[in-house]
């Protein structure tokens, strides 16, 4: 019998019961539904985190009270009871790095939220406000737009100055130019000496409500207490990275005026660090993606394997009457597999084509870059095509071995 022939009687018997081909295709579409679109998440994460990690600039390391979302293994309680980084030795430890590290930055942040205003306009009260140096810029990958960056004689002298992100421009100088501008943040008043190019978003948080003033001051504005300094150190080149970074944990050491036996009482992270977090908590998700698919897949299977026999005793006669005017068992054999892959691959296909749209309408959301896991959708068409084959040989092989004075005989 000629393949085509064979594939025309296989599609045939699946559109004979569609109803019941389309319900065992649904066990399938829900197990791979859910694994690539948990891993179109994923992969597009993971690609805009790779690319375009904006958290620290190229070969810095950061040093932190606070370990980052993505850390791990850290009694929460015993964090909260470290002593804040101060600016005094945010300061001494700049000084000791002063040798070996061209760029240092402090920063430290206001977590409740500030607004700005001038002359009768207001920005939302989600105002990023940060306290930091002239280095701010390197570390952050921000550009200046217009103006300038923070000086040294700001940092060191405390000036009023203030440098404002894109979206603070709009909403508060909509048509006229902001240098030299005196506005009201959390009821102080900084003069704009600069402003931020736009940067958008990153994993859906803006990166242009931010204003950034000389570190002196913003301590001298808002206190020190509940405050940590996060500090951020380059090094010149990947090559003295490592060794730059084991000089910077040891005076960050000495200024915590931590013993030898002590541990680190604050966190060291870096691109790399970052990476490597994100690598452990997407291969979690990843995990549990694969049991909660692989059991949904096996169910499907199964379902697969029990429609097939329910078929081939529904079509026992007519498989008889095939056998005795000359049907091989091999072409029985084949077209019996043929229905089982294809309602296998086709629930697979539509599982690929939900769990793509529904892992794209995440990212999109998150403003990550729109993915199509290319690798993700070969596996589960092998996986579904596995699937037909190894569920659905055993009905394919009881219906090719049957005999076909039996099977005649069959009511």
């Amino acid at each position: 019998m000629p393949l085509s022939e064979i594939l025309r009687i296989a599609f045939a018997s699946i559109g004979v019961n569609k109803l019941r081909s389309i319900l065992t295709m649904l066990g399938i579409t829900i197990g791979v539904f859910s694994v690539i679109g948990v891993m179109t998440v994923v992969t597009a994460l993971r690609s805009s985190i790779e690319t375009g990690l904006s958290f620290l600039g190229s070969n810095f390391f950061q040093f932190g009270k606070y370990p980052t979302g993505l850390s791990g293994g850290t009694n929460r309680r015993e964090i909260e009871m470290r002593r804040d980084i101060t600016l005094a030795q945010a300061m001494r430890y700049k000084e000791l790095m002063a040798d070996t590290a061209d760029v240092v930055c402090l920063k430290a942040f206001d977590y409740n939220g500030s607004q700005a205003t001038y002359n009768g306009r207001k920005t939302t009260p989600d105002v990023t406000l940060i306290g930091t140096n002239e280095f701010f810029i390197n570390a952050n990958q921000y550009t200046i737009e217009l103006g300038r960056n923070l000086q040294g004689d700001d940092i060191e002298l405390g000036r009023p100055m203030i440098v404002i992100g894109q979206d603070i421009v709009t909403k508060l100088f909509p048509s006229e130019n902001p240098l030299g501008k005196t506005i009201k943040v959390k009821d102080r008043t900084y003069v704009v000496v600069g402003t931020f190019e736009a940067k958008g978003t990153s994993f859906g948080q803006g990166q242009d409500n931010i204003a950034i003033i000389p570190i002196t001051r913003f301590f001298s504005d808002f206190g020190a207490e509940r405050r940590s300094v996060n500090i951020a150190t380059e090094a010149p080149n990947h090559l003295v990275y490592n060794d730059l970074m084991d000089k910077g944990v040891t005076a960050m050491r000495v200024v915590r005026g931590l013993k030898p036996e002590d541990p680190n009482d604050f966190e060291v992270y870096s691109n790399e660090s970052l990476l490597a977090a994100f690598g452990k908590v997407a291969d979690i998700v990843a995990t549990g993606s694969f049991v909660i698919s692989g059991i949904a897949l096996v169910v499907a299977g199964v379902g697969i394997m029990n429609i097939m026999l329910v078929s081939v005793t529904e079509r026992t006669k007519e498989i008889g009457i095939r056998k005795s005017i000359g049907a091989r068992k091999k072409s029985i054999l084949t077209q019996f597999l043929i229905e089982a892959v294809t309602i296998s691959l086709v629930g697979g296909v539509l599982g690929i084509v939900l769990g793509i749209a529904a892992g794209d309408a995440i990212v999109a959301r998150m403003d990550v870059s729109i993915v199509f896991p290319w690798d993700w959708v070969l596996l589960g068409l092998i996986v579904c095509s596995g699937i037909g084959v190894s569920f659905g040989f055993y009905p394919a092989w009881k219906a090719a071995s049957l005999d076909p004075i039996e099977a005649l005989r069959y009511e």
